[in-house]
Order: C-alpha cells, then structure tokens, then sequence
C-alpha cells in the first residue's frame, strides 16, 4: 500500500479491499490473468514505476538507465554466498556474446544492484568494486547502449527499496543452495509482480510451490547436491578449464580489461574460485547462464511474461506476516485471539 500504490489501487479496483487485511484474497485476481484490458493496466503500473526509479537514480545519483529494458535486480546484503559475482560473471558472458554477434537477439536489459557489506568483510566490497568495475566499461561502451547496462544503487535502505521492489521485472534470488536461511526480500519482489530466477533455497522453495514451477526460473545444485560434490571433492579448475564462455570471461578479470589495465585488482577473486570456490559459482555458471538465455526469451513475450507477473502477486498471500503469527498462537504458543476495545467502544 505504502510502496507501490499503483498496483495496490489496481487491485483493489479490480477485486475489492479485502485483501489488504487479508492477504490471501489476492487469489482473486487470477481470474484477471488472461483479461487483456487488464493486463494493459498491470504492465502501465510496472511502466510508472520503473520511470520512478530511473528518475530519482538520476535525480539523486546521475544514474541514467532506461525504463524500456528489463530491470534484472539483486539487492540484498552483499555476501559471497549471495553470489553477486555470479550474476557479474552473467553480464560479462553476455557482454562478450552481444560484442561478437552485434546481431544477436536479447532482451535489452539493466542489471541493478544494491547492498552494504560489512566493515571488515574484504571479499564482499571487492565484490561491490567488481560491479562498478565491470559497469563502467560496459555502460561507456557504444555498442551495448540500449542493449545492456549495469547500475549498483547506493545508500540501499528500505526508503530507497520502495521505489526498487514495485519496478522490478527479475528478482535474483541466486545464493548456493543450503546457505540461506529464509529471505524476505524474495517475497517483496514477488509480491510486486517481478519473476524470480533463483536456487532451491530458503523461501524460494516455498515461493515456487506457491506461484507454480511455470512461474520461476529455476537452476543449479540443489542443497543435497552441494553437500555431495563437495564430499567427494570438488575441482572447480575442471569447471574453469572445461567451460570455453566462464574461461574468457575470467580472463578478462584478470587481464586488467575491467580493471583499468590493474591486473591484480580481482587476482585473488579469480583465484580463490578457480582453487577453492566455497560457494559453488562455476559448478553453477552454465545452468545460471542458461536459465538466463530463458528469461531473455520470455521477456519478450509481453503477454505472457505479463501473466507471470500477474499470477506471482495473486498467489503470494501465504506470505503476510498474519498468517506467520497466525500459526505460532495456533500450532506453538497455543493460544486464541482476544478482541480489544478501541476508542472507548467498550467491547471486549
């Protein structure tokens, strides 16, 4: 209601105001799913509010990126096991494809990111160096305008997410499967209509059992596949050597072509995965990578990335809060509601 009041006046309009005391009324809105007049008001809703974003990013930052692409977004804390350097490692592997073949048919996209690392954590602000790094060479160069770009959100708190979270087309939800706890802000994305690309982890398995496996884009290990590569030892060098596109593309990290010709900026990052690789990126860069030529491929099917979106919001009322302290009075604290008076009505 607070953050994307477009798209909460919209559904109201179209199923009623009892959704927002319950959230599971959102189911409602399926029928609306193959409405066309309807779809053209959820598209304009997401249309505005990415316009709202790119104008206060250029209006407090000078951060320009255009609202016609497709918002591809990671904000979270920023973590190795979060793999924010996967996603980087995606945008090099499609910069290189889009420099070989100008012709090449993709979704033009913007890849925003945002985060805070933590004071002493060295690995997670060289990770956020490496976004700014790889941003400023692909967004100064001519042949990705319009095509491709990279914007890192500084300052990211939940003022700044307001406006993120309803203008997000993808969610990145990408952390090595086992390592994430829940997540949260999966959920707000979903729940403003964004699709989520993402692991068997955490919420996402939840997520995906609820908005339906034709409504999520899944890859990688799962969490018991994890545990087992690394059991019997894993060798990411063979990964490294055996995949011509992860090859190139760390290459350039350490040819100092992102790094202002420093060949030592990222060293340690490109070696400490090729050598050790604690959360898994090259076992995951091929599935990751492709399930990214798949979003491409949807996105452009407005109509039906369109009815995605639509049912992701429809069928992410589980998630309310509500029924979260519903279920510990019923099923642990064991306790039923008490009416209170308000306003001196005297009801009990």
């Amino acid at each position: 209601m607070l953050a994307n009041p477009g798209l909460s006046a919209l559904i109201t309009e179209a199923i009623g105001e009892s959704w927002i005391s319950d959230l599971t009324r959102l189911r409602d809105l399926e029928k609306f799913a193959d409405d066309a007049a309807f779809a053209e008001k959820w598209k304009t809703v997401k249309h505005d509010n990415k316009k709202a974003l790119a104008e206060s990013a250029w209006a407090k930052y000078q951060l320009q990126f255009d609202p016609e692409s497709m918002f591809d977004v990671q904000v979270k804390r920023i973590h190795e096991y979060k793999r924010q350097h996967l996603n980087v490692l995606h945008a090099i592997t499609l910069y290189r494809r889009l420099k070989l073949d100008p012709k090449r048919e993709e979704s033009p996209r913007t890849i925003i990111f945002g985060g805070k690392a933590a004071p002493g954590y060295h690995a997670a602000k060289l990770i956020i160096k490496l976004i700014h790094s790889v941003g400023e060479v692909i967004n100064n160069d001519r042949d990705m305008k319009g095509r491709l770009r990279i914007i890192f959100l500084p300052d990211l708190n939940v003022k700044n997410a307001q406006r993120i979270y309803p203008a997000a087309d993808l969610s990145e939800q990408i952390s090595t499967a086992g390592k994430e706890a829940s997540g949260t802000g999966n959920m707000k994305f979903a729940l403003n209509g964004a699709m989520t690309i993402g692991t068997l982890d955490g919420a996402n398995i939840e997520i995906r059992d609820e908005v339906g496996e034709d409504n999520f884009f899944l890859f990688g290990l799962t969490a018991a596949e994890v545990q087992k590569i690394q059991a019997q030892g894993y060798r990411p060098r063979d990964i490294y050597n055996g995949n011509t596109e992860l090859h190139e593309a760390m290459n350039l990290l350490r040819s100092g072509f992102f790094s202002r010709g420093d060949r030592m900026l990222f060293e340690d990052m490109v070696k400490n995965l090729i050598e050790h690789d604690d959360f898994m990126l090259l076992a995951d860069f091929a599935a990751y990578v492709d399930c990214q030529s798949r979003v491409s491929a949807a996105y452009k099917d407005t109509k039906h990335w369109t009815r995605m979106s639509i049912l992701n919001t429809a069928r992410m009322g589980k998630f309310s809060s509500d029924r979260a302290i519903r279920e510990y009075c019923t099923d642990i604290w064991k306790i039923q509601p008490v009416r209170v008076g308000m306003n001196g009505d005297g009801k009990k």
